[in-house]
């Protein structure tokens, strides 16, 4: 008999097949005593796992490219951290087998970074990954992973390690459904830019049974259990459908009367360029230079490394425009160099332009490497700070900028409530605005964009989200200066009118997302989008917004 779940639909598309569940394994290895002169064997068989789990985990990110990759570079120093070590060989040194130590000594971690509020479950998640990884490798034993099947089916899972998800196969793995996670998570992330459906955060999918045949919507978030003939057919027409307009959609981003809206790529490195050039977009409206930056915690990566790499996506968007933003590191991507270690609530503390403030020269070598990266071309170069709260670190930023020779103009994330509420005083200093809607729901409600449990509050509907995006539009109407937004609630289709309607002058997005949000802007005018949006921020729910949006928008 049909039944309907309901998650949080992170990934546009349809599939239909039968479930696969995660391969699961006894991690947990039995407490026992080795006799003194084992220590230095035992210590030494860690520290090989540990580089051959680090090694696997670079090697992965080097197959997979572009934010995969700084994801996974990420996990392989989670691996190697020196502190994490020398806790593991001193458990030895006291008895401990050194699968039992790794075990031990990376849920102490786990437990320090849990006390801290949970602002760091998606970096515990990630940690509890590269644990099971070694400890696996040290047991003998397979680590759970992707199941083996040589017909094609939808991946049920607690929750998917970014190791997993950044390798799927999209021939084989039709679409995936986890327990945990939220619309920001790396997995979701990751699913968009695969072009895989998904949904997170669905209570009791793991409960589904194996080889059960279900059917998923990315977008709606819904699960049809066992689905009717019916259904199906409905399902798959849709996905026709669908798949004809997006192959029709070329062009600029634009309303069905003539009002553009540039739809630009979301990047991580020269990696994810093909793909963006592919789906037609306009430029970068944000390309996060953190990834230069994983390949050693201890130390910057130099001038000529960083203008190489930079110069390599100019080159791609030849009159295009590319929005760059300076070093992010803090919170869930600390570095050695430049990040505190010791900080009770990292989230709240010195991450973004906080951290680059406090290390001048850091910021004067990533600006001085974008100057020199765009000399020659012809490509309009933009360059924004991250965590930016106020008037003082816009100039601080802008100064920065211009003490560097950089021939760009300067612009602020929106990330913060603070810079939301006091925008025009924001662009007294910077020439735009792009607005970062992942970390401004998570600092608005008070919600860890990686916690499953919370992902109501991180949705992009929320009418308190749709207030503080209407603010900052509005600041740069009143200064005649451009609002953006690169969160990823652009590349929602129906949110992305919204959007329009509020006001946005552009819409960046993974590039997978593009040719959905062309095809559905295009259907509509902007008087349609301007009501949509006021109908929305008249709710009082994000579910609420969605459906009264999409009621103006369907004519109902």
């Amino acid at each position: 008999m049909e039944t309907t779940l309901r998650g949080v639909g992170v990934s546009h598309g349809v599939a239909i097949g039968e479930v696969r569940h995660m391969g699961t394994a006894v991690l947990e290895p039995p407490a026992k005593q080795i006799p003194a002169e084992e220590a230095e064997r035992e210590q030494a068989r860690a520290r090989r796992a540990v580089e051959a789990v680090a090694a696997d985990l670079m090697a992965r990110g080097n197959l997979a490219g572009g934010e995969a990759q700084a994801v996974l570079e990420a996990q392989a120093m989670m691996a190697q951290d020196p502190e994490l070590i020398a806790d593991v060989e001193r458990r030895i040194a006291v008895g401990s087998t050194a699968e039992r130590a790794v075990y031990d000594a990376f849920a102490s971690y786990r437990a320090l970074l849990a006390g801290a509020g949970e602002y760091l479950a998606g970096r515990v998640a990630d940690l509890d990954d590269v644990r099971n990884r070694i400890v696996a490798r040290l047991l003998g034993v397979p680590m759970p992973g992707v199941p083996d099947s040589d017909e094609p089916y939808i991946l049920i899972a607690r929750d998917l390690a970014p190791a997993d998800t950044a390798l799927l196969d999209p021939t084989l793995v039709l679409g995936f459904v986890t327990e945990e996670g939220g619309p920001t998570s790396h997995s979701a992330i990751l699913a968009r830019a695969l072009g895989v459906p998904a949904i997170v955060a669905l209570p009791g999918a793991g409960e589904l049974g194996e080889g059960t045949e279900i059917a998923i919507d990315g977008s709606s978030g819904e699960v049809f259990v066992d689905p009717s003939a019916e259904k199906r057919a409905a399902l798959e027409a849709d996905a026709a459908a669908r798949k004809a307009a997006l192959s029709a959609s070329s062009g600029p981003g634009a309303t069905s009367d003539g009002h553009t809206v540039p739809l630009l790529a979301n990047i991580g490195g020269p990696g994810d360029v093909a793909a963006a050039v592919e789906a037609g977009a306009e430029g970068v409206g944000l390309f996060r230079t953190e990834f230069l930056f994983l390949d050693d915690s201890a130390r910057a990566p130099s001038e000529e490394k960083q203008t190489t790499a930079y110069r390599q996506v100019l080159e791609a968007f030849p009159q295009g425009r590319v929005v760059v933003r300076v070093l992010d590191a803090g919170a869930d991507k600390p570095l050695d160099f430049l990040t505190p270690a010791d900080e009770p609530n990292p989230a709240l503390g010195v991450r973004g332009l906080r951290s680059l403030l406090d290390h001048p020269d850091v910021l004067r070598t990533q600006l001085t490497a974008l100057a020199r990266a765009a000399e020659g071309l012809p490509v309009h170069l933009e360059v924004m700070a991250p965590m930016v709260a106020d008037r003082a670190d816009a100039k601080a930023f802008a100064d920065a900028c211009r003490e560097a020779g950089l021939h760009a103009k300067f612009g602020a994330m929106v990330e913060i409530p603070s810079a939301a509420l006091r925008a025009r005083s924001v662009l007294q200093e910077v020439e735009f605005l792009s607005l970062g809607t992942n970390d401004l729901a998570q600092y608005t409600f008070a919600a860890d964009r990686q916690v499953g449990a919370v992902s109501r509050l991180q949705d992009p509907w929320q009418p308190a989200l749709l207030d503080l995006v209407a603010m900052a539009t509005e600041a740069g109407r009143a200064e005649g200066k451009s609002c953006g937004v690169c969160g990823e609630a652009a590349s929602d289709p129906l949110l992305a009118c919204v959007l329009t309607g509020l006001g946005v002058t552009s819409l960046s997005m993974g590039a997978a997302s593009i040719p959905y949000v062309r095809t559905t802007l295009a259907k509509y005018t902007l008087a349609q989008c301007e009501r949509a949006a006021a109908a929305a921020r008249a709710t009082e729910s994000a579910d609420e917004a969605r459906a009264a949006a999409q009621a103006v928008l369907s004519g109902e």
